[in-house]
Parts: C-alpha cells; structure tokens; sequence
C-alpha cells in the first residue's frame, strides 16, 4: 500500500484553510495538484512531487487530486478517484480518499468528474506553472486567458511567509541533513575524481536518508558559472570545487547550502584571499539580517564589504559607496544575496518571484546584478532565508565590461587578469529570523576559511 504521511495536526490543516478563506473573503478557491510527468513516454515518469500550496493547505501528496475552498459557506471539497483495479495491479493497493480527507479534516470528498460542476460564481485561482494546470483550467473554467487573483496570491504569501514553530522544525531537519551531505561531500572528495563521482555521493547520502534533492545539484570546478549542472570534468589539484545543493525530506520542507573548498587540502594564497572577503560578506550579511532590516539593504552593504576586500586587492578602487552605487561590484557579484525558503527552494516563486520577494514599500532594481535580487522586502519574524554571498570571475563578463568601457574608475582590468581563471566562491546557509535577529537552520557546518581546510585535510591524510 502507497504510504501517505502528515507531518501537521489536523487542526493544522483547517486553521491554514480557515485564515486563508478568512483573508480572501468571498468566492471559492480552486486548488491544484499536481499529476504525474512524462520523461520520455508516457509510463516512464518523473518522480511526483505534489504542488506546494496544495501541500500546505490540503496536506495529501498524491497526484491527481484538486481541492475547493468556498470562502462563503466555509467548505472545503476534495476531489479525486480511489485507485481502480488496474492501478492495483501496477501500484498496489491505494489508501481511500475519504480515510485521507479526514486526516486533514475534510470530509467532502468527490469523484474527479464531479469538480466541473462545483466550478460555478466566482472562482479565484493561482498562476499555472505548467501546461497541463493552464490546459485544465481553461477547460473547466471555460475561458482563453488566465487571470489568477491577486488577492488570493497576496494572501497566501502573506501566510505562507511566516513559518511556524512546527514548519521551523521540518526545516531544521531538511538543514541538517543537507549540512551532513555538504561534509559527508566534503570529507570524501579526492583529486582526480570526477565531478559525476562527487555528485554520485551527495545522491547516496540523499537516498540513504530517505530524501531528494530539493534541486539539481550544482557541483563543478567551474564555479564562475553560477547554475553549472554539467558535471564531467576531473577535479586536479589545485581546483576549487562548488558545491550547491540542499535536501527535501518528505514533508517537501527544504535545505540549501553551497560550501567552496579545494581539491586539496589547501587554498592557493589567490584563492584564500577572496575566500576570506567572501566569509567576511557573509557576516556583514549575518550581523544585519533581522526584524525591521530591509533585505536590499543588507545585500548593498555586502556588496560595499566586497569591494573594500577587492580593494584591498587591487582589483577595484575608488569610492566604494559610489562602486556599489553604479553597479561596478556585480562584476564579481551578479546575483542576489539570497531568497525564501521552505516548501519550496525558491519558496512560492510559482505565485511570482516579485510578490514574494518584494510589497509596495520597495521596488525591484533593473540594474545588472541587482535586479536577481529574489528578496529584498523589509525582514520580519518567521521568514526564512539564504544568506549566499558569492565572488565570481567569469572571463565572459569581464571581457564585456572592458571592451564596453564600464566601471573603469571602480575596476582595474590590468590587475584582474592574475584573478581571471580562478573560478567563483560562493558560501550559503539558512537562517530564521527571530524576533531579535537570526538563528541558522540544522545542524551547523563550519564555513570559515582554516575550518575547511581542516576538513580537507583530515579527508586527504
């Protein structure tokens, strides 16, 4: 039999309905589950994971399942279709639809073909992220364009940004083993490894815990580019190895950390040097990071600690609030500080990244670099959030900025050429935010500069 787990009280389930229902008003909620997808034909599939707000408020991760929630009467329906006897044969027997609903306290339970007819006045739905969710609604709803409510977005970020103690719980445990595979990593790789052989054990780690990635890992000795899934290359001494990858327990609450560390068992003095500027944004980052504190803001004042350790370099100069100012640091530093996190890595994207990361108290930059900013909104008690600074040389980018003449009062092109093939650095953890400040999420990983090069050497002795 399918086993199907409730990490949350039924009451869990109807006081998250019950609020939402609440801060919307009127009309009824149309709530989507996911189905299964296609790799390459029809039976042979991807592994299922259910949509994360349906997950959030309905609780049942099984495919094939959709959800109504009448803000009027205070009704909740779900609907779905018990498993046939052919689904038997070729998954075993399934739990009933109604000995689930009344796990999580709904006890109007409907066949599939019957949700058509309860899709009548008005009808607020969220954006569909895929084709299948948009095909289905069109159809049902018998409309051309989707329109998704506003309100009922706003309302279930509103919601859904602020994790409870016992959502905090789930995370500290996605966290903790996303540390232990980050070290179990760590502690194993070797020179002349391939990348795939590194990537093959944070998979064994994931799967020995009963877990998945909560995203493709990104595990590279190029890590200048900043989503590098490709992992073919040999690891020799004196690379720099990237590692960003996070777990997803079965609740669906997720992990995210990157650690940089070298091949060897030290840092080459060029590497250490913007390893230590790195770990010192990263605790500018930390030190600000609490109730009331802007997150764009904590994202430029890393970025001036950047540039006076590049300073300090000789690869940038001059004033370096105006540097930051004009934008001259996402040179090394073209993406955001961080984002949400929770049921999903990037937590709620699919409602939009703007709604999440930002309200009407601050606007979204269109600066390079700035403008991947996923968080920037004003910081409160219960959101939960990376802290990922990074140093990037990528060749591409740099060759642009020369040949366009940006930022040469902020850049000294001439002496980064001795930076050019050095790779990127990038330290990420996740943190709460507490009511006086932060707390980190799991079991924590050292990520000063001597500490992992202690582990390194312990792994290499």
């Amino acid at each position: 039999m399918a086993a199907v787990t409730f990490p949350f009280s039924t009451d869990t389930y109807i006081e998250r309905r019950n609020a939402l229902m609440k801060n919307v008003g009127s009309g009824k909620i149309l709530l989507l589950g996911n189905q299964d997808a296609s790799i390459n034909f029809r039976d042979n599939v991807y592994h299922f994971r259910q949509d994360s707000t349906f997950l959030y408020y309905i609780g049942i991760n099984l495919m094939d399942l959709n959800a109504i929630l009448d803000c009027d009467t205070g009704e909740v329906s779900l609907f779905g279709d018990d498993a046939s006897i052919d689904l038997i044969v070729w998954m075993g027997n399934q739990p009933q639809l109604r000995d689930l609903g009344a796990k999580v306290g709904i006890t109007n339970v409907y066949e599939s073909k019957e949700l058509k007819n309860h899709l009548t006045g008005d009808i607020k739905y969220l954006p569909a992220y895929r084709d299948k969710h948009e095909l289905n609604l069109k159809a049902w709803l018998d409309i051309q364009e989707l329109k998704p409510d506003m309100e009922l977005i706003h309302s279930i970020i509103s919601q859904r940004n602020i994790k409870t103690s016992d959502e905090i719980a789930q995370l500290d445990i996605a966290c903790t083993l996303s540390a232990q595979m980050h070290e179990f990593v760590l502690r194993n790789a070797k020179p002349y490894m391939m990348e795939y052989q590194l990537v093959g054990l944070a998979s064994a780690f994931a799967w020995n815990h009963n877990a998945q990635w909560s995203f493709p890992p990104i595990l590279t000795k190029n890590g200048q580019t900043l989503h590098n899934h490709y992992h073919g290359h040999q690891i020799n001494e004196g690379d720099l190895v990237l590692y960003d990858g996070g777990i997803e327990i079965e609740s669906g609450y997720c992990g995210d950390m990157t650690r940089s560390f070298p091949a060897g068992k030290k840092f080459s003095t060029m590497q250490a040097s913007v390893y230590q500027i790195v770990h010192d944004s990263y605790q500018t980052a930390l030190s600000m990071s609490k109730p009331g504190v802007y997150y764009k803001d904590v994202h430029l004042a890393v970025a001036k600690t950047m540039v006076e350790g590049l300073k300090a370099l000789g690869v940038m100069k001059g004033d370096s609030d105006e540097a930051v100012a004009s934008g001259a640091h996402s040179l090394f530093f073209p993406h955001g500080l961080g984002h949400m996190l929770g049921l999903d890595v990037h937590d709620m994207e699919n409602l939009g990244e703007i709604h999440v990361g930002y309200d009407s108290s601050i606007e979204k930059s269109t600066q390079f670099g700035l403008r991947s900013l996923r968080l920037g909104r004003q910081l409160k008690q219960g959101y939960v959030i990376t802290i990922e600074p990074g140093i990037y040389m990528i060749p591409e980018l740099i060759d642009k900025f020369k040949s366009e003449g940006l930022h040469t009062d902020f850049v000294d092109y001439q002496e980064l050429e001795k930076y050019r093939n050095m790779g990127g650095i990038r330290i990420e953890d996740d943190y709460v935010i507490t009511e006086n400040g932060n707390r980190r999420l799991g079991e924590s990983l050292a990520n000063d500069l001597a500490s992992i090069e202690e582990m390194r050497a312990v792994a290499l002795s």
